[in-house]
C-alpha cells in the first residue's frame, strides 16, 4: 500500500505539473473534510479529473475487472462493512492469508485506506472497475449478506471462490501487484494444499499469497497459454515469454516451468524497460569506478570483463557501456541469451544452441562482419573464451561477463579455461566485479551505535553516521527499499600484464593493484555507500563476505 501511494504521488508530481506543496495541501483538506482526493484536486483547480484518469491509465500497473462475472464468497463481506464500501466506493474480492484484494473505481482511494488497513489487519491489493459497476455490486452483495442463509460459501473453496473464467483473471491481478511492488521475479509454486506465490523484491524472496489448490490448474494453464507453452505437456521443463503493457510502459516476462511433485512450478522474470538506466553516471557507481569504466571504453580494442553472481547487475552495466559507445560511426554487435533489452543502433543476435547457433559459432560469424564493438552475454566455455580474447587482440573492443568471485579471479578463470597467459595479459583492458546491495529504507531508518573496536576489526576507517531500519509499511517491514550496485574495478597496466605472463597467483596481482593501480576493493566500495547513508553496515558486510 505504501509503495503504491509513493508511485501515485510520483506520477502526479512528475506528470501533472503541480508542486509537492499543492499535493500536500490537498491531502490536508482530505484529512480535514473527509472528501475524496480526486474531487479535492479538481475543485481546487489542481488537476482535472480527466487528466488524472489519463495519467493513471498510462502509468499504473492496475488491472481492470468485470465484476459482473465474479462469484463472491459471502464470508468476504464480514471483513468490510457496507458503510465502508459505500464511503470508499470499494468492494472486497477475496482474502488469502494476510492479503485482501480490493476493487475500487479510483486508485486515489489508497490515501484514505489507513483505517481499512487497521480494520482488516491485511495488506491491500488494488484492482479497478467502473464506479457504476461497483455501486451495483454493493447493492446486490450486501443485500444478499443481510438475507444470509442461501448464499453460504462453498466449503470446498477456501478463498477466492470464483468461476473458471475469473480464476484466469487472478493472473492479471498477480502480475499487476508484482509490478507495483517492484518485484523482479514471481515464483508460483504448487504445494500439497495450496498454490504459493512469492515475489523477489530487492533481491530477496517474500511470501505474498497462498491460493486454494482448486485454483491451481486454471492459473497454470493460463500462464502456459500466454507464454506460448505446449499446454498438454506437464512432464518436462518449458521456457517462454509474454509482454504486458500499461499505457506507454511495456514489461516483458521471461517464463520458466519446472515439473515438481505437486505440479509445475513457474518462475516469471520481469524485464521492465522503463526502469533500465543506460547512463553510467546514473547507476550509483563511485567516481573512482566511473573513471575506470570510462577509461576502458575509450580504448579502441581489448577486452572488458564484468564478473559477479547471478542477479548482480552485470548485464545492466554492459548495456550502459554499450550505450556510451553507441554512435553512428561504430558497428556494434551483440550475442545474447536471452536478448534482454533492445537498443536502437545496435545489432543484437539471439543465441540458439539447439540449432547450432551457440556463442562460439555466432561469434565467428559476427567477426566476419567487421564489428568495432562486440558484446558477448557471458563466457562459459573454452572455445568462446579463446575466440573472444583473440578478437580483442585483433582490433575489436570486446565486452562480456564471467562467473568469478572478484575482479582479479577473472584472470584465473580464463587461464583455467585454457586461454594462454600471454593472450590473457595482452588482451585484457579492464576487470570488474559487482554486487547489488539492498538500500536501507529511508522511511524508517534510525541512527545506530557501532562499537569502535568492531569498526577496527572489520577495517572500517573514516567518519560515518550508521543507520539501522526496523521495517515499516513502505518497505514491507524488511528495512530495505531498492538496490544499489557496489563495484570493484581495475585497469590492466604493464605491471599486471607482466605478473599474468609469469603465471603468478591472483593474490600477487591484487597486492600490486592495491599499491600501484588504484584498486578499490569491493568492501571499500560498500563502506563508501555506508558513509553516504545508503547502506547499513550489516548489508555492506553481507555482500562482501569472503573478502
Amino acid at each position: 500500500m505504501e509503495l503504491l501511494k509513493e508511485n501515485i504521488t510520483g506520477i502526479i508530481l512528475k506528470n501533472a505539473h503541480i508542486t509537492k506543496g499543492q499535493f500536500e495541501r490537498a491531502l490536508d483538506i482530505r484529512r480535514e473534510k473527509g472528501l475524496p482526493l480526486r474531487k479535492i484536486l479538481a475543485d481546487e483547480d489542481i488537476i482535472a479529473e480527466d487528466d488524472l484518469s489519463s495519467l493513471f491509465s498510462k502509468q499504473l500497473y492496475l488491472p481492470t475487472l468485470s465484476l459482473g462475472k465474479f462469484k463472491f464468497e459471502t464470508e468476504i463481506f464480514r471483513l468490510f462493512p457496507e458503510h465502508m464500501a459505500r464511503r470508499y466506493n470499494a468492494i472486497p474480492l477475496s482474502k488469502t492469508g494476510n492479503t485482501v484484494i480490493l476493487c475500487v473505481s479510483d486508485p486515489l482511494v489508497v490515501f484514505a485506506l489507513d483505517d481499512l488497513d487497521a480494520f482488516s489487519g491485511c495488506e491491500v491489493i488494488i484492482v479497478l472497475s467502473s464506479e457504476d459497476e461497483i455501486i451495483r455490486t454493493i447493492e446486490c452483495q450486501y443485500r444478499k449478506e443481510s438475507g444470509a442463509g442461501s448464499d453460504a460459501p462453498d466449503e470446498s473453496v477456501l478463498t477466492c471462490s470464483v468461476d473458471t473464467d475469473d480464476k484466469l483473471e487472478l493472473v492479471d491481478i498477480v502480475l499487476a501487484h508484482a509490478l507495483n511492488s517492484g518485484a523482479s521475479d514471481i515464483h508460483i509454486e504448487p504445494e500439497p494444499g495450496c498454490l504459493r506465490i512469492r515475489y523477489r523484491v530487492d533481491g530477496s524472496l517474500r511470501d505474498v499469497l497462498k491460493l486454494p489448490k482448486v485454483s491451481q490448474n486454471s492459473i497454470l494453464t493460463k500462464l502456459k497459454i500466454i507464454s506460448d507453452f505446449n499446454i498438454t505437456e506437464n512432464r518436462i521443463p518449458q521456457d517462454g515469454e509474454f509482454k504486458v503493457r500499461a499505457g506507454n510502459r511495456e514489461v516483458e516476462f521471461r517464463v520458466s516451468s519446472l515439473p515438481t511433485t505437486f505440479g509445475q512450478k513457474f518462475v516469471l522474470h520481469a524485464l521492465d524497460k522503463s526502469k533500465l538506466s543506460l547512463d553510467l553516471d546514473q547507476l550509483g557507481f563511485s567516481e573512482a569506478n566511473i573513471a575506470v569504466l570510462k577509461a576502458a571504453v575509450e580504448k579502441p580494442s581489448g577486452m572488458i570483463l564484468v564478473s559477479g553472481p547471478a542477479d548482480s547487475g552485470k548485464s545492466t552495466t554492459l548495456y550502459s557501456l554499450l550505450n556510451k559507445l553507441n554512435t553512428p560511426e561504430k558497428n556494434i554487435v551483440t550475442i545474447e541469451d536471452p536478448v534482454r533489452y533492445q537498443i536502437e543502433g545496435v545489432t543484437q543476435v539471439q543465441a540458439k544452441p539447439d540449432i547450432g547457433l551457440d556463442f562460439a559459432n555466432a561469434l565467428r560469424s559476427i567477426l566476419r562482419q567487421s564489428p568495432d564493438v562486440v558484446m558477448i552475454d557471458h563466457i562459459s566455455d573454452a572455445e568462446t573464451a579463446d575466440i573472444a580474447i583473440k578478437a580483442a587482440l585483433s582490433g575489436q573492443l570486446v565486452l562480456s561477463t564471467l562467473q568469478a568471485d572478484d575482479a582479479i579471479s577473472s584472470v584465473t578463470r580464463l587461464i583455467e579455461m585454457g586461454v594462454e597467459p600471454f593472450l590473457v595479459a595482452s588482451g585484457l583492458n579492464m576487470l570488474s566485479t559487482q554486487r547489488l546491495a539492498r538500500k536501507i529504507c529511508f522511511k524508517c531508518r534510525k541512527p545506530a551505535d557501532v562499537p569502535k573496536s568492531f569498526l577496527e576489526e572489520i577495517g572500517f576507517s573514516g567518519k560515518a553516521k550508521f543507520y539501522t531500519a526496523p521495517g515499516c509499511g513502505y518497505c514491507n517491514h524488511t528495512g530495505f527499499s531498492g538496490r544499489v550496485a557496489v563495484l570493484e574495478t581495475i585497469l590492466i597496466d604493464d605491471g599486471i600484464r607482466d605478473i599474468i605472463m609469469r603465471r603468478k597467483p591472483a593474490e600477487e596481482i591484487r597486492e600490486y593493484a592495491l599499491k600501484h593501480a588504484g584498486l578499490e576493493l569491493l568492501r571499500d566500495s560498500a563502506y563508501l555507500k555506508v558513509k553516504e547513508g545508503l547502506l547499513s553496515l550489516d548489508e555492506a558486510l553481507r555482500i562482501t563476505t569472503g573478502e
